[in-house]
């Protein structure tokens, strides 16, 4: 008896639903992905509604994404699931809402989009609908699908289109002569190369004749609409919205302005070149003008968006240009370049990085994949850019001649209220000496390092949280000249610094928190907003500027700043050096001003005296704060340089501004403790950060003494072991004790944790006992105290050799040491790092900031020590 074979399953045969053009093609396969391009929207259905019902005949799975302003391509009733993700939605949603999609559908479904025409005009990018175009079609090659894509012809600039041709199976150009369908092959992938050399003329049903002899071919030709050898008649959208835009300004110039037309131009790009932060958009609206932003345009390399830093600083001078119209001869005038986020998100399409870098946006595993030869940042400094791109670089590499510049980060998320983003992304100098194809290298290997500074460990923590891993975060690139004078070997400006518009550490009486502070240095800012372990720099109280927080001239002369930071355009890179020796001829520095003698045969030392005595830059700095503080209604931070010309004239070049992340500028009433309390700890003199009372249940210790006897190894040890334990404390109220300058680079200067080793900590103390010439630095607009600040992190410093400065060691080391039993294989350092758990209200903390006072009290008997609680 013969058993019946069972049937085979039945194969995937796709079809155009027309085989007269399946043999044109060669057979449809499964993986094809095919572009049509289209005069009209009827073209495209009159393809789409014969493929469509082939679907129905052969019962396969057909999905129609449904996003244009256009009529439908297929009714509802026609057999297809209809999916409508949202362009306007942003185009790191919509790419996401389109492949969950296709992940869902899985291998060999049908698929039909609408015109992707519509996505450049939502974005108003090309090569953005080209970007979703490489990022979709090679995902649904993998899964074995056929998908039609439509795509106006002559509409979009190369940039995009030659990403579709490039990626695309099929690239089919269809347009009409003389009321006739003709349809001409431009790519047809791994199929006969002859069909790409004739024009086939739709006939009768589905009847395709090709069109052979060369008179037709010319005629038909002729009439298509074809662009030409040049596309330069096809402008980009965003050339059309900003070419309209300028008309709209002429009349202002000529004397006869369209107000209204204005307004709509300006809200519209005010909405494409900055971030959509609501705050931004109303200090936008209120300060700048139509004009401005046709400028930020005609500086821009790419389009989109150009970023919170960049954002910052051209709003920043708009409110002096209005509000503070008497320092605007003070002002030097800002030169910069401005490359949008799209340049960004073509580069990590274009080389392969979109969906690692999706994946940094998972709470789970979001520190995956970033290192190693073949990690995501070693990918990227590798990385390729688009020709287009690069020939707008080599136009500003020529525009800056030889003159040195920096690329700075301006992401999106970077200077907004409440999320400063300070110092987690890169910004690089290029000292911009050496032969063009030399300085085009040094330009683009910074682009990459600053791209790959999105993907560091400590951005991507501080981005968790602030709860931001889910926000699409795009870099933008604000490209500065830098500020100095040529002509000599070294390149820096003359100062430069960080200013607050309010004081966070009023170290004497006499000083009004609310008029602000500076930090100033000699050279580049970057040891003003880097924290310089080797050196110290100048504060400057602008109520009272002549107050330091030293108390006599021989610790003026020990902490004033004796290193700087230059250009060294011999050596093509960023030095540090003497002061002294760096500025040793150069006619331009005003050594008078910036410096002061003990006495006539002793060296100079920095002090800049001169400058806050016989200059009115105190003057002018504190109305630039004072000024920028009331237009934000909101305390605000600034980065600055300083230019002299001679002694009596300078200029002041605004760097940047930003929201300044504080809770309270009055601090809490209460801070007193009570007369008979018994202290653990007083500290008096450096108190950073809003008064206020809180109740620790947990002291983590680090024994000065013991830490200062270990080798460099050990003490980045024992930080990794301090690292451990934040991440244990986030269910405690942690009182953080320990030697020296926390945050230091240098071990042996303090403890060199990063932010995201101490972020669950209340307070955190600089104990100055570690040996006798270290001091704190007090870090006033650095990056690191940024982030304490952002925390809402209270910051002391305790003298233990000065009066009014205490710590009961011994009562801490009373109280058992939890260390082994939180993190029993760290027990080895229960000698150097003491954890106490006490039960809560044993120990209150009282921080006066106005009085630059800290005490901690220990309720009655706890003194003694405390029954064992077993660590959490």
């Amino acid at each position: 008896m013969n058993t019946p074979h069972a049937p085979e399953p039945r194969r995937f045969a796709p079809t155009t639903g027309l085989p007269g053009l399946d043999a044109v093609l060669s057979g449809v396969a499964p993986g094809d992905n095919i572009v049509w391009q289209i005069q009209s929207l009827e073209d495209y259905r009159a393809l789409v509604l014969p493929y469509a019902a082939a679907a129905r005949k052969q019962q396969r799975r057909l999905i129609y994404f449904r996003f244009a302003a256009h009529p439908a391509l297929i009714a509802d009733g026609d057999g297809a699931e209809i999916h409508t993700p949202r362009p306007e939605d942003g185009f790191d949603a919509f790419v996401d809402q389109v492949h969950s999609v296709i992940e869902a559908a899985g291998p060999e479904t049908l698929y039909i989009f609408d015109c992707l025409s519509d996505l450049a005009d939502a974005w108003q990018s090309d090569r953005m609908l080209g970007n979703f175009f490489r990022l979709t079609c090679p995902r649904l090659f993998d899964l074995d699908t056929v998908t039609y894509f439509g795509v106006l012809r002559n509409r979009h600039a190369r940039a995009g289109m030659d990403v579709i041709t490039d990626t695309t199976q099929y690239l089919l150009d269809v347009f009409r002569c003389r009321d006739r369908l003709y349809i001409r092959p431009i790519k047809v992938q791994h199929r006969s190369a002859a069909v790409m050399n004739l024009i086939h003329a739709w006939e009768a049903g589905d009847r395709f004749r090709p069109v052979a002899d060369s008179g037709t071919v010319a005629e038909i030709l002729a009439g298509s609409g074809w662009p030409g050898l040049e596309d330069e008649h096809i402008r980009s959208h965003w050339q059309q919205l900003f070419d309209a835009a300028r008309t709209v300004s002429a009349l202002r110039s000529a004397g006869a302005p369209d107000t209204a037309a204005e307004a709509q131009w300006f809200a519209r790009f005010a909405r494409l070149l900055f971030p959509e932060e609501s705050g931004l958009q109303r200090l936008i609206a209120r300060y700048l003008t139509l004009d401005d932003l046709l400028a930020v345009r005609a500086r821009m390399i790419g389009i989109g968006t150009i970023g919170g830093k960049a954002a910052g600083m051209l709003l920043a001078r708009a409110v002096l240009r209005r509000d503070a119209p008497t320092l605007l001869s003070r002002l030097e005038a800002h030169d910069s370049f401005y490359v949008g986020t799209e340049v960004f998100d073509t580069f990590f399409v274009h080389n392969g990085l979109w969906w690692v870098r999706r994946r940094q946006r998972e709470a789970d595993g979001f520190l995956q994949g970033l290192d190693g030869e073949d990690g995501a940042r070693a990918r990227i400094l590798s990385g390729r850019f688009p020709a287009a791109t690069l020939r707008q670089f080599e136009a500003m590499l020529d525009y800056f001649g030889e003159w040195p510049f920096i690329v700075r980060s301006s992401s999106r998320l970077e200077d907004r209220y409440g999320n400063a983003f300070a110092g987690q992304y890169d910004s690089v100098f290029c000292v911009n000496q050496g032969s063009r194809e030399q300085r085009l290298a040094d330009l683009l290997a910074a682009v990459r390092q600053v791209y790959a500074s999105t993907l560091s460990e400590p951005a991507l923590r501080y981005r968790q949280r602030r709860g931001l891993l889910d926000e699409h975060e795009q870099m933008a690139l604000l490209i500065m000249r830098v500020s100095g004078t040529a002509g000599g070997r070294y390149f820096h400006p003359h100062a430069a610094g960080v200013g607050l518009s309010v004081n966070p550490y009023p170290w004497n009486p006499r000083i009004d928190m609310k008029a602000g502070v500076v930090r100033l240095v000699a050279g580049l800012g970057t040891r003003a907003v880097d924290r310089a372990d080797d050196d110290y720099t100048r504060l400057v109280a602008l109520n009272a500027p002549e107050l330091r927080p030293e108390t006599n001239f021989g610790a003026i002369a020990r902490h004033a700043q004796r290193r700087m930071d230059t250009l060294d355009l011999q050596r093509n890179e960023v030095v540090a050096g003497p002061f002294t020796e760096l500025v040793n001829g150069q006619a331009d520095f005003p050594v008078e001003l910036f410096t002061t003698r003990e006495a006539d045969d002793r060296p100079p030392f920095l002090t800049f005296d001169g400058l806050i005595a016989r200059t009115d830059v105190v003057g002018d700095l504190r109305t630039v704060l004072a000024t920028l503080h009331a237009a934000y209604a909101h305390p605000v931070e600034i980065e600055f340089a300083l230019n002299f010309v001679s002694d009596a004239s300078y200029r002041i070049n605004l760097l940047q501004c930003r929201p300044m992340q504080v809770r309270s500028v009055e601090g809490v009433a209460e801070v007193e403790p009570p007369a008979d309390a018994q202290r653990l700890l007083t500290a008096r003199g450096a108190v950073i950060g809003p008064g206020r009372v809180i109740r620790p249940d947990r002291v983590i210790y680090v024994r000065p003494s013991a830490f200062g006897a270990l080798n460099q190894a050990q003490r980045l040890a024992v930080t990794r072991v301090i690292g451990r334990l934040n991440a244990r404390s986030g269910a405690h109220c942690v009182l953080m004790l320990g030697p020296g300058r926390w945050g230091s680079r240098d071990p042996f200067l303090g403890i060199p944790v990063v932010f995201s080793e101490i972020n669950h900590v209340a307070a955190l103390c600089e104990i100055v006992a570690m040996h006798d010439n270290l001091v704190p630095d007090v870090s006033l607009g650095t990056h690191f105290l940024n982030e304490l600040i952002e925390a809402d992190l209270l910051y002391f410093a305790l003298f233990p050799k000065l009066a009014g400065n205490e710590v009961d060691e011994a009562a801490i080391l009373r109280w058992p040491n939890q260390l082994a039993a939180l993190l029993p294989a760290d027990g080895e350092w229960a000698g150097i790092v003491h954890v106490a758990d006490l039960e809560p209200g044993v120990l209150t903390l009282y921080a006066d900031a106005n009085g630059q006072r800290l005490t901690v009290t220990v309720s009655a008997g706890q003194l003694d020590g405390v029954p064992e609680q077993g660590g959490a």
